[in-house]
């Protein structure tokens, strides 16, 4: 029972630090990459649809997105929503696609970028350690109900503890290495 919910406890863990990941794709880095549209939402015949199912979203080279609808008819609704979502770049639109062509970024951009990050990270550190809390309740439970003793009930709380570490050391790496791979010019 106690080694169950270790195993949820670090699966929950795991699922905080893979959506932290990929919530950064939607950071801009360097170098430009087509995931900074993946927010971008367009009505097509009511119902809010993201870019890559109504057309090709391409990354041309280091700083241009090129989106090529396949329907012509959707290309001002892509360049609005585009604009709306203020992703660094003013879509252009020249009657066939829209290229959306990325400035170099700033030290200011950069900085910003690493503040999301900085925030993203912060969300999967509260993430981990409410999955610390929800093991141990589970745990404190188990000593309540007399299915385990207080001896193991300490042990198995010390053991989700070390989890934590684990994956809180983890999330200080991956932000680490992210923030370098941001601030590099």
């Amino acid at each position: 029972m106690v080694n169950e919910i270790f195993n949820e406890c670090e699966a929950k863990m795991q699922g905080s630090i893979e959506h932290m990941q990929r919530d950064f794709k939607t950071l801009r880095t360097g170098k430009v990459t087509t995931s900074v549209l993946d927010n971008v939402k367009i009505d097509y015949y009511g119902t809010p649809t993201s870019l890559d199912q109504v057309g090709s979203v391409i990354a041309q080279d280091a700083t241009t997105i090129v989106v090529n609808p396949w329907e012509k008819n959707l290309l001002a609704d892509i360049e609005s929503a585009i604009s709306a979502a203020n992703v660094g770049a003013t879509p252009n639109n020249d009657g066939d696609l829209i290229k959306l062509f990325f400035p170099a970024m700033t030290v200011e951009q950069r900085q910003e970028s690493v503040k999301q990050m900085k925030g993203m990270g912060e969300n999967a550190k509260v993430s981990v350690r409410n999955d610390r809390k929800h093991s141990n309740d589970q745990i404190k439970k188990l000593e309540k109900d007399k299915e385990i003793t207080t001896d193991e009930s300490k042990s198995a709380q010390d053991n989700i503890q070390k989890i934590t570490d684990k994956f809180s050391a983890k999330i200080e790496s991956i932000l680490k290495d992210k923030e370098a791979e941001i601030l590099k010019v």
